[in-house]
């Protein structure tokens, strides 16, 4: 009888993977159409789409890299107000604590007596005590401490990165339409080739992923192009 071996594949994302995803995501898109608007604008020279798209590059990085400093630092003092307040209710409520550790235990299938024997030892460590209650009653994991400051740079640093990929063919043309077009083909690639790992690395369907990633980028730049031309008619 042949026997086959069954490997599970799962994907952990990770926090460097996520914020790579949220930093190049918005960097591939926002510079992009911010360009495309502007090279929709008459009489406008190419230089000052550099300078806009290199300034819009620098806010936007400090902004997004801010925003994952505040997501990491609220994840950080959330997880701490947590533990002070069960830190309390073990002290003060331990009767109350054991019983929800029993039932936690009691929903795993197990035994009376080895719920019991388990809650009675598991007391005797208040830090193991707190860490399981944190985890399997509340759902949280302790986080990096060096949370906020990493996510903050690798985000800032992806959109940075990512910025600059629309706005390069602007740096090897004269003429705004043409660095539009230069522009157009290189991010759409880009867009495609990074929503294709993207859903790749997530489990879902990696060509369904790259066009839709290509399509949000593309229509968001259509759309910047357009709406300069309309207002800036004559």
């Amino acid at each position: 009888m042949n026997s086959q071996v069954h490997t599970e594949k799962h994907f952990n994302s990770s926090e460097l993977v996520t914020d790579i995803v949220i930093g190049m995501s918005d960097g591939l898109t926002v510079p992009f159409a911010l360009a495309a608007g502007l090279s929709g604008v008459h009489d406008i020279h190419t230089s000052t789409i550099i300078t806009a798209g290199l300034a819009e590059i620098v806010a936007g990085s400090i902004a997004m890299g801010l925003g994952g400093y505040l997501a990491g630092k609220t994840e950080i003092d959330h997880y701490n107000a947590e533990q002070k307040r069960e830190e309390w209710e073990v002290d003060n409520l331990p009767d109350k604590e054991k019983e929800e550790v029993r039932v936690i235990f009691e929903g795993m299938g197990m035994s009376p007596e080895t719920q019991r024997q388990i809650v009675e030892e598991m007391a005797k460590d208040k830090e193991k005590w707190i860490d399981f209650m944190m985890r399997y009653e509340l759902g949280l994991e302790k986080p990096d401490p060096k949370r906020a400051r990493n996510s903050a740079m690798n985000i800032g640093i992806s959109y940075i990165v990512g910025g600059l990929i629309p706005l390069s063919a602007y740096f090897f043309t004269t003429q705004p339409l043409d660095g539009l077009k230069w522009s157009a083909v290189i991010t759409v690639i880009c867009l495609f080739v990074f929503g294709f790992f993207k859903a790749k690395a997530t489990g879902q369907n990696p060509w369904a992923g790259a066009v839709r990633v290509m399509l949000i980028g593309s229509v968001a730049a259509a759309a910047a192009f357009f709406i300069a031309r309309l207002f800036n008619q004559g």
